[in-house]
């Protein structure tokens, strides 16, 4: 009979390998699917890598749809490294993205007495306190009743969906979108900067790479980051220890829900210019995703939203000219997910024969 085992040392060959074999097996696993699709599996591969890194073009797309999914990344990263398991980052970037407009777009930028400089950084702020106040819920529901928070999260989400529709079809609606149910356009001068031109990569991407870099420095050098560290690895020991498990419960839902909220307003501002409902095709989600391949890590979270952008653009590429169904891209994603979730179970544990 087979039976788990903890290990008492893994050997460094292990750690870096295991990463390498779940990316052999996620494709071996996807070359099946090709060759039933009926495309050579070679040709799809490389098309998928060229649509997605291979270009100007294609390598600015997949940093602008990285952009977003760093900062849900982050924000599922932090979260579960408290063991708060906040499945909620796709309201929290619409409830920011809502903020983020009615700050900078609803006035129309007529008679408003703040500048720019001044208005953008209240926007982002906005964005951010939406999405924390959002998250503070289930947290304090947690802490307080024991109320699972997978469940809180989750069904936040759709409420948060059905309360932007009311506000995209009511007062927010743009009047010159011609029934379409999107909102008033922020203010011009409140866009982002593009960092390549002629392309749509804005400096969001900076911003999301320094929150990256921030948060990893909070959890590797702090106070704050030990003790979130501490109540993920185990809340009863951490409270027998004298943490106040509930307050450091409190404090990552406030920095987990505000960087979801940052990833709405981001996408506001560097790319749409204005919510609608379909603005995130589940950014909020995939950050779950991006945040496991990363291992909680936030550096390396910026790596995994990068490679999960590249896969997700160069399926767009691939089916266009072989003639694979873009949701290839999802399957892929999710196997990496699994085998690198499984790989990092045989770094910890390893089978034995009774």
């Amino acid at each position: 009979m087979l039976r788990l085992e903890a290990r008492t040392h893994t050997p460094r060959a292990l750690l870096l390998g295991a990463p390498l074999l779940a990316i052999v097996f996620t494709l071996a696993i996807s070359s099946l699917l090709v060759a039933w699709a009926g495309a050579p599996v070679g040709q799809a591969y490389a098309l998928l890598l060229q649509g997605g890194f291979g270009s100007r073009f294609a390598l600015t797309e997949t940093l602008t749809r990285a952009t977003p999914l760093i900062f849900t990344g982050l924000a599922a990263a932090v979260a579960f490294r408290a063991r708060l398991f906040n499945i909620g980052a796709e309201g929290q970037l619409y409830l920011g993205a809502l903020a983020a407009v009615a700050v900078g777009g609803l006035h129309g930028g007529e008679g408003f007495l703040l500048s720019p400089w001044l208005l953008l950084p209240l926007m982002m702020l906005a964005s951010a306190l939406a999405g924390a106040a959002l998250l503070l819920v289930p947290a304090l529901l947690k802490s307080r009743l024991a109320v699972d928070e997978v469940v809180t999260t989750l069904l936040l989400n759709f409420i948060v969906l059905l309360f932007v529709g009311a506000m995209l079809d009511g007062p927010m609606k743009d009047p010159g979108a011609m029934g379409w149910p999107q909102s008033v356009a922020i203010q011009d001068a409140l866009q982002l900067d593009k960092l390549v031109e002629r392309s749509r990569v804005h400096t969001g991407l900076l911003g999301a790479c320094a929150a990256a870099l921030a948060l990893w420095a909070l959890l590797r050098f702090t106070t704050h980051g030990f003790q979130i560290r501490a109540v993920g690895s185990g809340a009863r020991a951490a409270a027998f220890a004298g943490m106040p498990v509930g307050w450091v419960t409190v404090k990552v839902a406030l920095l987990s829900g505000a960087l979801a909220g940052l990833a709405g307003a981001v996408e506001v501002a560097g790319r749409a210019g204005y919510v609608t409902l379909d603005m995130s095709p589940g950014y909020g989600y995939s950050g779950i995703v991006i945040a496991m391949l990363a291992a909680l890590h936030p550096l390396g979270v910026v790596a995994a939203a990068i490679f999960v952008a590249g896969i997700l653009v160069g399926a767009d590429s691939m089916s266009r000219a072989v003639g694979v169904p873009t949701y290839i891209a999802d399957v892929i994603v999710a196997v990496a997910l699994i085998s690198v979730l499984v790989a990092t179970m045989f770094t910890q544990y390893r089978l034995r024969l009774k």
